[in-house]
């Protein structure tokens, strides 16, 4: 009897470019198998807003899809370097890319008598056989929190994850603090004056408008 080979993983460079239309998960594409990265919040995320001040991100510099493996590779060496230099509660990692879009491989017999059997490039439609992650020029992949004192650590930790993915990144420090939208100076004015309130791992901005209530009564200095 003649057995098919199961081959290996195909190497990043087969799926790496965005040559087709997204193709997610759906009624019309079902048999889809998971993807290998299911924990996209890793390290101490419950930590609050005003603890962890710095902030790094991982950004991409090309136009291509990071297959789920890669995105997994990625968040554990990330994750294991920082545990091992930061200790477990000095950080917080999160994978800003989710793959959604579904790779398909046309199978090939790989046996001996393959020839005989196989259909060549016909209804070469392929199978679904992993996850990516579609990634465009300037669009964040891992962004990693800290306290100040431990920001090279996590910039080592960023470049160790670069080599889990094909194509070129680059790694930035922020001028925001922490994952919220606000630059260090305007966090700790509004922090101050009261409206920026922390809410968890990032704030909530109260407005200057809108109906006063027990929650809602800052008055903003913009004069300064």
């Amino acid at each position: 009897a003649l057995h098919s080979i199961k081959m290996g993983r195909r190497p990043a460079r087969c799926v790496r470019f965005q040559k087709n239309k997204p193709y997610i998960k759906s009624r019309f594409c079902r048999g889809v198998p998971d993807s290998k990265i299911r924990i996209y919040d890793c390290g101490a995320k419950k930590t609050n807003v005003d603890v962890f001040p710095f902030v790094a991100h991982l950004v991409s510099d090309e136009k291509e899809q990071l297959t789920a493996c890669a995105l997994e590779a990625a968040r554990v060496a990330c994750n294991k370097y920082l545990v091992k230099n930061t200790g477990k509660e000095g950080y917080h990692i999160r994978t800003r890319a989710h793959p959604f879009h579904v790779i398909r491989q046309n199978k090939m017999l790989s046996c001996a008598g393959a020839d005989r059997l196989s259909s060549g490039m016909r209804h070469s439609f392929g199978k679904p056989m992993e996850m990516a992650a579609r990634i465009s020029i300037g669009q964040i992949i891992v962004s990693v929190r800290s306290k100040d004192n431990n920001a090279h650590h996590v910039i080592e930790a960023l470049r160790r994850a670069k080599f889990k993915f094909p194509g070129r990144q680059k790694i930035m420090k922020s001028n925001k603090w922490g994952f919220t939208k606000f630059d260090r100076e305007e966090y700790v004015k509004g922090r101050k004056e009261g409206w920026i309130r922390p809410d968890g791992c990032s704030v909530k901005y109260i407005a200057e408008h809108g109906p006063i209530s027990e929650k809602n009564h800052v008055t903003h200095n913009s004069s300064e």
